[in-house]
Formats: structure tokens, C-alpha cells, sequence
């Protein structure tokens, strides 16, 4: 791989990720003050997430993997993508905003397994190679938190005002302007014969199904579904809590679980090899207890560190859960399920685990609503604290623990 395709693969991964951090992160805020929206419509937004994660296995295996480039199909998404941003720039309530929100998903959710396609294709060894071109994807996301920040589009004044708004005109730009580049970037053809007939279990991931007769990772498959119930708590409720609370320049404050995610995606081979799998999936699980635990007794005030160490836990919370478990589907997959095992994970995390998990995130918070705008965070973190160390009790008495050798990924 020479230096002018991972310069284009870096900017790729940098717009790529800019374009989710520079609106997903600050959506409950916009939504809740400047929508107006019930905790309820708040979690259908975020579910649209889950919904393009649920249908994007079907845009790539049936059109990207046989007919078209990968490049391209990317660049169309985008430019589609900076359209119907652009109207949810222009919506001034949520029926309005809803469906162009739930396109915008279903258009956007595939392109984040096109970018790492498109990559992989021009690596001769991804092993190495990968990572210094998806951390350029990580930089993008604390970016484009800093720029909304620098702003003070998420300063208390400016919300009140509607200039959150902007973040989406900012990211129609941003969205655009990967559409354009990815006609540029290196061809990436289908591999698939078109002519031959995908049958609904190979293009979905179920044929990894029979995967889940191995006890242990049937275990492990339902902690995953279960642990993204708390993680959906996290995405939809953050950033509304720290603005109600008075956090200021909440979004840059929250890149630096972004921030966490560099550090400790570098520290996760010793901790895998030092600890074995089961522990290092156990301390990713705890991370999201300890953290919500921090938001329920952390405040704006003396106890502020305590929220920005919540936030920096980040790292943990991901890396040591998710990348691990990336791990060790790949080692229980044989090599003709390795991509449908990973899509059959991606399908029940992403997809059906986040899809209940923001629907009951959205039933809590309304539950706790004191008054219009104000919440009782004290009781709503403590469900996801409960619930993350409930599975993790589980998930350490039930599972058999298997040395599994770390593969950088």
C-alpha cells in the first residue's frame, strides 16, 4: 500500500467518522429542546440506528457484493446521505424530521462496512495496516465533537436558541464532500458472482446460526444482545443529561471516550493475553456498571470528575467488550462463516440488542421526567448499572472460560 492510498483511506475514515460524530452525539439534546420530542420519539430516532444496521446487510450482499463497486456505492450513499440531511437541517418538528432521520440510517449504516471493504482491498497486510488508517476514523469523531463545542452550538444560550440545528448543515457538507471523494478513491470491484443466486441466510450472517449449537457461544451471543440494552442508555441519554445539568462544552467532553478508545484498543493485546478472554470481556461489562453508577452520583459542580471519568471509560466499555468478542467469533467461526458470524453479531448488537435497548432507555426517561425538561438522572442511570451487572453476574457463573489466542484485527 503506498502513501497516496493511505492518505485517501486515512481522509476516508476521517470523514467517515466525522460525519457520525458531528450530529449523532448531540441528537437527544436536539431532540428534547429543540423538537420538543417525549423520551419515547427520542428513542425511535436513535432506533433508526438499529433499523440501518438491521437492513444494511442486504444493501451490501445483495448490490455492493455483486453488482457494483464498492466505491461507488459508497459515494452514492453519501450524496444521498447530504440531501437528506440537509432537509433534517430544515425540520422544525419531529414528524417532519422522523422519516428523513430513518432514511438517512438506512442510507448511512452501510457505509460503514463499505469504507472498511474498500479498505482491506488495498492492504497487503491489514493485520498492521489497518489500524493506523481507522484511527484517523476515531480522530474524526473527537473533530468534529471539538468543532461543535468550539462554536458553542451546545453552550445552554445557543440550544435555547436552535443552534444545534447546525451540526446537520455541517454534516451535509461533510457528507457531500465524502460523496464526491469517493469516486476518487481506489476501484474496490465486487467479488460475488452476480449471476449466481445469494440465498437470505448467506446475505443476512444466519448461516453462522448453527454457530450457536456450541453452548458457550450461545452465552456469549445473548450477553451481547443483552449488554447493548444499558449501551443504548448511553448514546441517547448523555448528551441530554449533561446539558440539563450544565455541563458546558458537553460534546467536546465527550470525545474524550473517543479519545480512551485509542488508548485502550493499544492496550487490549497485554490485557487479552494477560488475562485470558473471559476476564477481559468481564472488565468491559463492569466498565458500563461503574459508569453509570458515576452519572447517577456525579454532578456539574465538585463532583464533575466524576463524569468525565464515566466518559473516559469509554475505552473499556468498547474495546474490552466488543473488539474482544469481535475476536472470538472470528476463532469460533470456521473460514467459510468468518464474515456471516461477524454479520450475525453485528445483526443482534446493533441491530436487535440497541433496538430494544433504546425503546426501554426512552420508557425510563419518561418515566423519570420531573418536569418539562428536567429529569430524575439519579434513578435513570441506576437501570442500566443494575442491568449491565446483572449480565455480567451471569455471563461470569455460566461461561466456561476458553483460551483464545488475540489476533490484531
Amino acid at each position: 500500500m503506498n502513501k497516496k492510498i493511505q492518505f485517501q483511506l486515512s481522509l476516508m475514515m476521517f470523514l467517515e467518522f466525522f460525519i457520525w460524530g458531528g450530529w449523532f452525539v448531540t441528537l437527544g439534546t436536539f431532540l428534547s429542546n429543540n423538537l420538543e420530542a417525549t423520551g419515547a420519539q427520542s428513542a425511535m430516532a436513535f432506533s433508526t440506528q438499529s433499523w440501518g444496521a438491521i437492513i444494511a446487510p442486504f444493501i451490501i450482499g445483495l448490490i455492493a457484493d455483486r453488482y457494483f463497486n464498492a466505491e461507488r456505492i459508497l459515494g452514492v450513499l453519501h450524496l444521498i446521505g447530504a440531501i437528506l440531511m440537509y432537509f433534517m437541517y430544515q425540520s422544525t418538528d419531529f414528524g417532519a424530521f422522523y422519516p428523513y432521520v430513518l432514511g438517512y440510517m438506512i442510507a448511512y449504516m452501510p457505509t460503514l462496512a463499505l469504507v472498511n471493504s474498500i479498505s482491506f482491498n488495498q492492504m497487503t497486510d491489514p493485520g498492521k495496516q489497518f489500524s493506523f488508517v481507522r484511527v484517523f476514523g476515531t480522530i474524526g469523531w473527537i473533530v468534529a465533537g471539538s468543532v461543535i463545542s468550539f462554536l458553542a452550538w451546545d453552550s445552554t444560550e445557543n440550544i435555547a436558541q436552535g443552534m444545534l440545528k447546525n451540526t446537520f448543515l455541517m454534516v451535509s457538507a461533510a457528507s457531500a464532500i465524502l460523496g464526491l471523494f469517493s469516486f476518487t478513491l481506489p476501484k474496490t470491484p465486487p467479488k460475488a458472482d452476480k449471476n449466481e443466486k445469494a440465498s437470505l441466510s448467506e446475505i443476512s450472517g444466519l448461516d453462522a446460526l448453527k454457530l450457536l449449537k456450541d453452548k458457550n457461544f450461545l452465552l456469549f451471543f445473548i450477553a451481547s444482545v443483552l449488554i447493548c440494552i444499558p449501551l443504548a442508555f448511553y448514546y441517547q441519554n448523555t448528551s441530554p443529561f449533561l446539558t440539563e445539568i450544565g455541563v458546558e462544552n458537553s460534546t467536546f467532553k465527550m470525545s474524550f471516550g473517543q479519545m480512551s478508545e485509542v488508548l485502550f484498543m493499544l492496550l487490549l493485546p497485554f490485557f487479552f493475553k494477560r488475562f485470558g478472554f473471559k476476564k477481559t470481556i468481564l472488565a468491559g461489562m463492569l466498565a458500563w456498571t461503574v459508569r453509570y453508577l458515576l452519572f447517577a452520583y456525579g454532578n456539574a459542580g465538585e463532583l464533575v470528575f466524576m463524569l468525565i471519568i464515566g466518559i473516559a471509560l469509554h475505552g473499556i466499555c468498547y474495546d474490552f467488550f466488543f473488539v474482544s468478542g469481535q475476536i472470538y467469533t472470528d476463532t469460533k467461526a470456521g473460514p467459510k462463516n468468518k464474515s456471516a458470524a461477524q454479520g450475525l453479531i453485528t445483526l443482534a448488537t446493533y441491530g436487535v440488542g440497541m433496538l430494544i435497548g433504546f425503546e426501554i432507555a426512552g420508557m425510563i426517561s419518561d418515566k423519570f421526567l420531573i418536569a418539562e425538561g428536567s429529569h430524575d438522572w439519579y434513578s435513570i442511570w441506576i437501570y442500566p448499572a443494575g442491568f449491565a451487572l446483572a449480565v455480567a453476574i451471569l455471563f461470569a457463573i455460566f461461561f466456561k472460560d476458553e483460551k483464545i489466542a488475540y489476533k490484531e484485527q
